[in-house]
């Protein structure tokens, strides 16, 4: 009989999972104000990740092929999710990056379970969530008053290009839970798959300019998008996601907009300001209140 993993392996899985995507969203953004375009910085992306996986390659089952949820799963997390996050790289700053991708995971994970499934959120949960949102408005309040209490019009546009990035990796955050894929299973495919289908439509079509940045940003970006947030941080998210479930998981994740501006202190050279220490007590105590609770409905589970 195999044995049930523990919680606290998941918790460790998330933690990683909120270090490494602490690192693509400071490193992402160097990429968009590189010359690398979006579409560039995918394929460096994608390409590095298969080229490391290719040795593993063999333990994929055939029947993969064929099995439209995991093509689903691919063109949601490998593709349109990177399209859209790394073109947000180019309009908006890390600090929005971090406030609209991880640090909105608990909310559209809720709002998208609710709107697939028609799973409300455990009552335990709601304050939380409320707690949590409170905290990425922290995080976000001296970026809105730096600007004069409004957007750009270019922020804008990257920062609803976040939002929809954000959007698509609730959904498959969520689906990847309720059909219950192996984790490394799943990674593999998911970089093989979507180098299949972008690669020849970013040769052909794409806008491209590698050959004006310089050779360490693309390095850069190939080892750490391809090894980080590919093939590392999904093991650990997917393993994460398998144990504690997905509402947790996202709650847990609502740790990195924190973690990405205390980052960017030494970093990016922003200051540590009293919005983010209150962003970091906040999202810490709405996080630890979302984990703490589930444990006790399993009974609920299904």
């Amino acid at each position: 009989m195999t044995a049930q993993p523990r919680p606290l392996q998941g918790y460790l899985a998330a933690l990683g999972t909120v270090a490494i995507w602490t690192g693509f969203i400071l490193i992402s953004r160097m990429g968009g104000k590189s010359p690398l375009t979006a579409y560039d910085i995918l394929a460096l992306r994608l390409a590095a990740a298969s080229l490391l996986l290719l040795p593993f390659a063999k333990g994929i089952p055939k029947s993969a092929r064929r099995d439209r949820k995991l093509w689903l799963l691919t063109v949601l997390a490998g593709v349109l999710y990177g399209v859209f996050a790394y073109s947000a790289f180019k309009f908006a700053p890390a600090a929005h990056a971090a406030i609209l991708l991880p640090g909105l995971q608990p909310f559209l994970i809720m709002a998208c379970t609710w709107l697939l499934f028609s799973v409300k959120p455990p009552r335990e949960r709601h304050l939380g969530l409320f707690i949590i949102g409170a905290g990425v408005l922290c995080a976000a309040a001296p970026y809105i008053l730096a600007s004069g209490g409004h957007w750009t019009g270019t922020t804008l546009v990257g920062d609803g290009l976040f939002l929809v990035a954000s959007t698509i990796w609730a959904f498959y955050t969520i689906l990847a839970r309720r059909w219950h894929y192996n984790p490394w299973v799943l990674t593999r495919f998911v970089a093989f798959g979507s180098t299949a289908i972008y690669l020849p439509i970013y040769l052909l079509w794409l806008p491209k300019q590698i050959g004006a940045a310089p050779m360490s940003q693309i390095i850069i970006q190939a080892l750490y998008q391809g090894i980080g947030p590919t093939i590392v941080a999904m093991l650990l998210f997917l393993k994460a996601v398998s144990i504690l479930g997905a509402e947790r998981t996202g709650a847990m994740i609502a740790l990195v907009p924190v973690l990405s501006g205390i980052a960017a202190v030494p970093l990016l050279g922003e200051p540590l300001n009293a919005w983010l220490i209150a962003a970091l007590g906040l999202v810490s105590l709405g996080a630890y209140l979302c984990a703490r609770h589930l444990p006790e409905r399993k009974h609920a589970a299904h």
